[in-house]
């Protein structure tokens, strides 16, 4: 030999070499997984959506049954007993089961002062439904056959209602008894208080009871 020693060949330094990228099967498993959560989040998200909506919707027509429960009550609550002249004995309070004409000592034409003539009822359509509206008359003259004369203000308080009904609290029974109409020139006198019912387009019902305060607070 001619004396050179033969040394093994160097390894290359750090980790060996491995393929990269992924398999085909990797890939759709992640896919799938992917497709599942954003399917999840979008259903999560539609839910809070609708609930967020039904929410506010509820919201919006209790508000509007305050709203009007309050508008009504005030009008009821200043019912005044209205004598078309000094010496009549009968009083302007004409109540039905479906509509009530009366005075009330309050006016919201005229800032909540003054007396108005008002009138409540319900309205029926061709579908069965109907419209609570509200209607007043202002100023109300002293002497004149109507009871009231003057610029009117209707508002639709409720739509598509049902089943609405008024009834009269008698303040002479001794117990407590509900009439189906209240006729003042009959009476001689205001109702203790007045109850509508009516079921709304959800199919809740809805049942407010106005007291007279004339009637509530006299001896």
């Amino acid at each position: 030999m001619n004396g050179k020693v033969l040394l093994p060949p160097r390894q290359s330094r750090g980790l060996p070499r491995q393929d990269c990228g992924f398999t085909l099967i990797e890939v759709v498993l992640a896919l799938s997984i992917f497709a599942l959560l954003a399917t999840i989040l979008y259903g999560a998200f539609a839910l809070s959506h609708t609930a967020v909506a039904k929410s506010q919707g509820i919201a919006g027509r209790s508000q509007k049954q305050r709203s009007t429960a309050d508008l009504l009550g005030t009008y009821v609550r200043s019912a005044y007993p209205y004598r078309r002249s000094p010496q009549e004995q009968t009083i302007f309070f004409e109540g039905e089961g479906d509509s009530l004409t009366f005075i009330s000592a309050y006016s919201h034409g005229m800032g909540g002062r003054g007396m108005a003539k008002i009138q409540i009822s319900a309205n029926e359509g061709d579908d069965g439904r109907a419209q609570l509206s509200l209607e007043e008359t202002t100023p109300v003259r002293v002497s004149g056959d109507d009871g009231g004369a003057g610029p009117n203000q209707r508002v639709v308080l409720q739509e598509r209602i049902s089943k609405f009904r008024l009834d009269y609290l008698d303040p002479q029974a001794e117990e407590e008894t509900w009439q189906e109409r209240w006729d003042g020139q009959e009476r001689r006198v205001l109702p203790r208080a007045v109850r509508l019912s009516f079921v709304e387009e959800g199919g809740a019902e809805v049942r407010w009871i106005f007291p007279v305060m004339m009637v509530v607070l006299a001896p």
